[in-house]
């Protein structure tokens, strides 16, 4: 029976696999919003996984935020998801020096260090300059957060709005739309505050290269 490695990632917005065959090549893998439907969202994984791979062994690695309860319901192995990405990083780009993580309700930057340690960072409970930010902001705009990317592409000027406080920030864009600023540069502006927030709060003086 062929054997494959299983990662499973279920953070608190969307839940990602990744299926490796033994030489650790791709061979099924999938990333979706869960939509609060986790059991339902690993179920639909699993089932399109087996369809497409056929009856099989398989090693099971959970992470994330929420994966660590599913990971009990399971019985399977847990990691860390901020260690699952160090490791990785380390593993495929040694060269680097910084990792940044944002996922859907929290920001990480790691700083590797030498003789292998690493600095994390992490914001705190609010979801300013996160993924949940990127959500509000993109329903405030009127636009799949999907369009955000491209929108933001053709922007030509860059506003300056807060991204610690999602209150604050939603003022901010409110106030920029109803003075007739582009959704471009609006959608522009709320990365290039994410970016900042990042920096600011979490490089805490240290250099990301």
């Amino acid at each position: 029976m062929t054997k494959y490695r299983v990662g499973l990632d279920i953070g608190s917005t969307t839940a990602k696999i990744v299926v490796l065959n033994d030489k650790e090549e791709i061979v099924f893998s999938r990333y979706t919003r869960h939509n609060a439907n986790v059991l339902g969202t690993i179920k639909r994984y699993f089932h399109t996984m087996l369809d497409q791979l056929g009856e099989c062994d398989i090693s099971l690695t959970i992470t994330g935020s929420v994966g660590m309860g599913l990971a009990d319901y399971l019985n399977a192995s847990f990691v860390q998801e901020v260690i699952a990405a160090t490791e990785f990083s380390k593993k495929v780009h040694p060269e680097i020096t910084t990792m940044i993580d944002i996922g859907g309700e929290d920001a990480k930057v790691v700083f590797f260090r030498e003789g292998g340690m690493a600095d994390l960072r992490m914001n705190g409970n609010c979801a300013g300059g996160t993924g949940a930010f990127i959500d509000q902001m993109a329903i405030i705009l009127g636009v799949d957060i999907e369009e955000m990317d491209a929108l933001a592409a053709k922007a030509k000027t860059i506003y300056p709005i807060a991204s610690r406080c999602g209150v604050f920030s939603k003022t901010d864009i409110q106030t920029l739309l109803a003075n007739h600023i582009s959704k471009a540069d609006a959608a522009a502006s709320i990365f290039h505050a994410v970016a900042v927030q990042t920096i600011s709060t979490l490089a805490k003086g240290n250099d990301i290269t």
